[in-house]
């Protein structure tokens, strides 16, 4: 069982990592495009959806493709490293439990 946790965590560690360096690639091409092209947005207006739409696309509607994706990948990036942080923390809390037990 303690091995099993120990490569559950390890399994998830990776992730998170592989994760991170996918979508950091993507939010680093898309941003370099919208300040290639010189659309300028704030870190709220590109977290929320709404903001997003109502205030950046519409002032900058040539780039809306871009400026999507660029907010796309970065939620769905910052989503998916949350929910692996909550799994490794949760596995490594077992692995403590399981150990000191």
């Amino acid at each position: 069982m303690f091995v099993l946790l120990v490569t559950i965590v390890i399994v998830l560690f990776l992730a998170m990592l592989f994760v991170n360096l996918y979508f950091r690639a993507k939010v680093l091409r898309a941003y370099r495009d919208l300040v290639r092209t010189d659309v300028d947005f704030s870190a709220a207006q590109i977290l929320s959806e709404r903001r997003m739409e109502e205030e950046v696309v519409s002032a900058y509607p040539l780039h809306a493709a871009a400026i999507r994706a660029f907010g796309n990948n970065l939620r769905r990036s910052i989503r998916m490293a949350t929910v692996l942080l909550v799994l490794i923390t949760l596995f490594g809390g077992i692995l403590m439990w399981y150990r000191n037990g």
